[in-house]
């Protein structure tokens, strides 16, 4: 009896000693590792396109219309003289200030009024 006793309160302790008190890393299942990974960590944020604010036909001085298109920000237009026609993007530095684009396009005003001038015309007044 006295030679089974060290026997009986050890195998309890082999069978603790056995288990790992530390978590196990875990199992990778994909050794591919992405290519783009460190490209796209370390690009700069991209800014979402602003969301439109406002879709209105004017009607102006000459009797034409003028299609505009409105973002949110105040610093983004987009100008179309026929239904259907690719638009123009007029844009400004700061809100408030006058959008324009290449080739002579300026536009000043709110979606009530504006001054819109285009390459082919001087500028003139349109209206809702």
């Amino acid at each position: 009896m006295k030679s089974l006793l060290p026997l009986i309160v050890a195998a309890p302790l082999f069978a603790l000693a056995a288990c790992n008190s530390q978590p196990s890393q875990p199992e990778v299942v994909d050794t591919n590792p992405d290519p783009m990974a460190n490209i796209l960590a370390n690009r700069a944020p991209v800014e979402l396109p602003p969301a439109i604010k406002a879709d209105k036909t004017f009607r102006c001085k000459d009797q034409s219309l003028a299609f505009v298109t409105f973002f949110q920000g105040d610093k983004q237009a987009n100008v179309r003289l026929k239904q259907g026609d690719t638009p123009v993007k007029l844009t400004a530095p700061a809100a408030g200030e006058a959008l324009t684009a290449e080739g002579g396009w300026k536009m000043t005003g709110d979606e009530k009024n504006i001054t819109l001038t285009t390459p082919n015309k001087a500028a003139q007044t349109c209206h809702v």
